[in-house]
């Protein structure tokens, strides 16, 4: 659904009338929490069928204007990604495999039939965006600058087929950890829900799949829990995914487990990358099946001894406590385990830059 057109399109500049001052932006980023604040531009590109994507301009964040018919908010053709910008320890900035977040924000354009977007496109609006907020980048531990690409379609029609005119926007905000508790691992809730059915859009990041997974996510912090962990959705029995984070289960003869991509599974690109640095650390990885039931049994064996989530926001994060209708078990001493934390320390040495980048992941932009 991309044009000839799109090929070499040219950004406009518009100036900013008021951003925010340095004491402001200061405050903000001495406790940036996540996804409360942001900086002071957007990127908004604009596609038509006649024209394709065209109206590329980066300018100060603004209200969006829509009609009441937008196709978004009848039919949510909506699509976004996530991504991150870290000062380096060079003092340069980079990004962390952005390449690979346009390809699946393409696959995830394709299944809710919304033009796809040039990867170099996406990426050039990525970094033109960090570059303008590069102040907003927080240099804190752990901190970094939480990239928010997404597509939404806004042509005003009530029928329903796939809209004719869409807006690309990309915002930023600093952001510091995501998990709030502090606690030295997480405890997650066995959901009764399902997430998402073969042949649906489990697969693809789009705001309906995190729409359905709010009431399991207010179930499980209203029970204590941190996050939510769904099964699948044929037997309620195989283990998949939590509300927005991929899993790993580490045994004690050091293979590595981690549910398959079946369709019903959104493939992280931190998953991703963890599977490359556990084969390099030796590791017999796995990807395949595996059950609450077998979950709970090799925790309590002690075959199983770390569980650990992963994700953009929440990088990789330890499983303490697993609860559930049937009652709750708890994985290894329930803190952090050495594995997690080395793979751990690995990708984010990678990502900022204290380690080698033998992959060619990171992408300097200055």
């Amino acid at each position: 659904m991309a044009s000839l057109a799109d090929a070499g399109l040219k950004f406009t500049t518009l100036p900013h009338p008021a951003p925010a001052s340095s004491e402001a932006r200061e405050a903000v980023l001495a406790n940036p929490g996540f996804g409360t604040n942001f900086t002071d531009h957007m990127v908004v590109i604009e596609w038509t069928e006649v024209q394709g994507w065209h109206d590329a301009v980066i300018g100060p964040r603004a209200p969006i204007a829509l009609d009441p018919a937008a196709a978004v908010l009848h039919y949510a053709q909506e699509i976004f990604e996530g991504l991150k910008a870290y000062k380096q320890a060079d003092g340069s900035i980079a990004l962390f495999r952005p390449e690979a977040n346009a390809a699946r924000f393409n696959h995830s354009a394709e299944r809710l039939a919304m033009p796809t977007l040039p990867e170099d496109l996406f990426v050039e609006a990525v970094e033109r965006l960090v570059q303008i907020d590069r102040a907003w980048i927080p240099e804190a531990e752990g901190a970094s600058l939480y990239l928010r690409p997404f597509m939404i379609a806004t042509e005003a029609f009530l029928g329903v087929r796939p809209a004719k005119q869409y807006k690309f926007i990309v915002i930023a905000s600093p952001a510091g950890n995501y998990f709030k508790s502090g606690a030295p691992a997480v405890s997650i809730w066995v959901s009764d829900y399902t997430r998402a059915a073969p042949g649906g859009t489990g697969a693809a990041k789009c705001g309906g799949n995190y729409a359905a997974s709010l009431v399991p996510q207010s179930e499980a912090m209203a029970r204590g829990h941190d996050q939510v962990v769904f099964l699948d959705a044929a037997e309620h029995k195989w283990i998949e995914e939590l509300g927005g984070m991929n899993l790993y289960f580490s045994f004690e003869d050091g293979t590595l487990l981690t549910p398959a991509l079946t369709g019903t599974i959104l493939p992280g690109i931190t998953r991703d990358s963890l599977l490359t640095l556990a084969r390099e650390e030796g590791l017999k990885v796995v990807e395949g099946r595996y059950s609450l039931d077998q979950w709970r049994e090799d925790a309590a064996s002690g075959k199983l001894i770390e569980t650990f989530a992963c994700g953009t926001a929440a990088v990789v994060t330890p499983v303490g406590k697993v609860s559930g209708r049937d009652g709750e078990f708890t994985i290894g001493s329930g803190g952090p385990g050495q594995l997690t934390q080395k793979l751990k320390n690995r990708l984010v040495a990678i990502q900022r830059g204290e380690a080698e980048d033998t992959h060619g992941w990171v992408r300097k932009i200055g």
